[in-house]
């Protein structure tokens, strides 16, 4: 199977390579019941070597910055309660953490959350986290740019491998929230 962006060497659908995800990413793709079939979803093998944006691009060249995505978890604290949710933006992009994240989430102070936090709550690795599959009850920030994307490349909840998704998937997972200029 070809990529629908890239240039990989072994790119299949992720419903043939459920194995090489976490479980949560798994059960995820396996789940899809919308308008995007999951076999549209597709899973790359790459190096967990280069698997961080910059070597990843570097490796693939530099028009992966302009289709690919960052997953991060931030938290946000008011009064003492703490609210866990994720942000998906284009990798030209950093996330709004003390604007857009701290208002939508109604909280005093915003910020990311600690990699402890961040790996044992959505069960994939640190430098993998994708929107795929992450707790239902959080918040999935999704900068609208993303949603803009034909094709995006995204973590695969491990650091080997990504995934390559329709932009448009993001718009109807769990909790998502789609906002103008979450990615600065």
């Amino acid at each position: 199977m070809r990529a629908p962006l890239g240039n990989f060497d072994n790119a299949r659908p992720a419903t043939e390579s459920l194995e090489l995800l976490p479980r949560p990413v798994a059960d995820a793709v396996r789940a899809r019941q919308d308008d995007i079939p999951a076999e549209r979803i597709v899973f790359v093998d790459t190096d967990p070597a280069i698997a961080d944006t910059a070597a990843f691009v570097e490796h693939y060249g530099q028009d992966m910055m302009d289709s690919s995505a960052n997953c991060v978890v931030v938290a946000g604290k008011r009064g003492g309660e703490s609210t866990l949710a994720a942000c998906l933006v284009l990798s030209r992009t950093r996330v709004d953490v003390n604007g857009a994240v701290r208002r939508q989430l109604g909280a005093r102070k915003a910020s990311f959350a600690p990699m402890d936090t961040a790996v044992g709550e959505t069960g994939m690795e640190y430098g993998g986290i994708t929107p795929i599959g992450l707790p239902e009850s959080w918040p999935l920030l999704v900068d609208s740019a993303v949603i803009d994307t034909e094709w995006v490349l995204i973590g695969s909840g491990r650091r080997r491998g990504k995934l390559i998704v329709p932009g448009k998937v993001f718009a109807g997972l769990p909790g998502a929230v789609v906002l103008e200029g979450l990615g600065v």
